[in-house]
């Protein structure tokens, strides 16, 4: 089997296993394995498998920066917060009271959490509050 059969061979087994891991990563390699080989069948390097490694390398670094370049254009939707940070900007009900520069309860969307007050001031149960941020585990909210 010649060189080159074994780079377009390489490079068909990179972009199949791209198929089940899409991090543009094994792409890059596939790109550099193919034009390697298409290189080799031009009867470049022919018999030089350090030079063949060093196309490889070089052809597949240059595709990885484009790929992740393309990568990032397309993958640049709306990007959502999970956890307690999708809870900033939304409203509840303290069940229990915050007490000045102390901890009180809101309960939002049905479940409770620790909250403290934005600006250290006392707020009485059953306000209605906003959560403005996150501190650890606790809500920093405000009253409506």
């Amino acid at each position: 089997m010649d060189a080159w059969m074994i780079w377009i061979l390489i490079g068909i087994v990179f972009m199949i296993a791209e198929i089940f891991d899409p991090a543009f990563f094994f792409i890059s390699l596939g790109v550099g394995a193919l034009l390697t080989g298409l290189i080799m069948l031009s009867g470049f390097a022919k018999g030089m498998i350090w030079l063949q490694i060093i196309t490889f390398a070089i052809i597949s670094f240059i595709a990885f920066l484009f790929t992740r370049k393309i990568a990032k254009r397309f993958y640049k939707g709306a990007e959502v917060d999970t956890n307690v940070f999708a809870l900033k900007g939304k409203s509840g009900h303290l069940t229990k009271a915050i007490p000045a520069d102390g901890r009180g309860h809101v309960k939002i969307e049905g479940e409770e959490w620790s909250a403290i007050s934005s600006d250290g001031k006392e707020i009485e149960a059953g306000a209605k509050v906003t959560v403005i941020g996150i501190d650890g585990n606790k809500l920093i909210v405000e009253k409506i």
